[in-house]
């Protein structure tokens, strides 16, 4: 079952111009900043209320990212749902007839480990599930 929205998910085309804007303009705080290769991009994760923006910045134009800015421009990217078991939560979506971009989980900003799931099965919103890391 999905707990709270974990972060929303912004394409950004300059990292550093964004983190200042959310960082420096919203008041939100920079908790975190990674490369990750598998994915293709940088993201920095900044904090608002339970939740976090997640930013995405494209490593290069072929990444997922990078064709998302190429087709759609900077925004909204994608909804992160936290589960607590991602290996149940999988399965059950699958039953409920959702379309899974990743029959497997994936690891994640932050160790976490996480799943897509196809616009095409939730409404036209890329859809993310989460299973933080400890701590996390």
């Amino acid at each position: 079952m999905f707990g709270r929205i974990d972060h929303i998910g912004v394409a950004v085309e300059d990292l550093d111009a964004s983190i200042a804007l959310y960082a420096k303009g919203y008041e939100m705080e920079l908790v975190h900043r990674e490369t990750v290769e598998a994915q293709g991009v940088e993201a920095a994760l900044l904090d608002v209320g339970d939740g976090h923006v997640e930013l995405l910045a494209p490593l290069g134009p072929d990444t997922a990212v990078g064709k998302f800015l190429a087709r759609s421009g900077p925004g909204l990217h994608h909804v992160a749902y936290a589960v607590d078991d991602i290996d149940a939560e999988l399965p059950r979506l699958v039953a409920a007839g959702i379309e899974l971009i990743d029959a497997e989980p994936r690891v994640g900003i932050r160790a976490s480990r996480i799943a897509f799931l196809h616009p095409r099965s939730t409404g036209g919103v890329l859809t993310e599930i989460v299973e933080p890391a400890k701590g996390h």
